[in-house]
């Protein structure tokens, strides 16, 4: 996964519901040095009888804003999803050199 250009990501979910693992899998794709090469990574656990879903947010040094209910996409196509804009703007990062 291609994390250069992401600049936040805010995961919110409920540890104990099925609906949570996408969210949870895919903050363990993140690299382990992401906070210190300028990503903002916010999480937000949500009590065991919260009615609220699971989501992801993540912001790109664009400015796009990508947020995903969890309860309708999986791991692989949030990392799909992000993985599409971070390749669009490293051919325009590519081209500008």
């Amino acid at each position: 996964m291609i994390t250069k250009f992401m600049t936040e990501v805010t995961a919110k979910f409920n540890p104990f519901s099925a609906c949570a693992k996408p969210a949870r899998l895919f903050l363990t794709y993140l690299p382990p040095n992401a906070r210190s090469n300028g990503m903002t990574i916010h999480t937000t656990l949500l009590p065991r009888n919260s009615t609220e879903p699971s989501s992801v947010k993540i912001k790109f040094k664009d400015g796009k804003e990508m947020d995903f209910n969890c309860e309708k996409i999986n791991v692989k196509g949030l990392v799909e999803e992000a993985d599409r804009h971070s390749r669009q703007l490293q051919k325009a990062a590519d081209l500008a050199d």
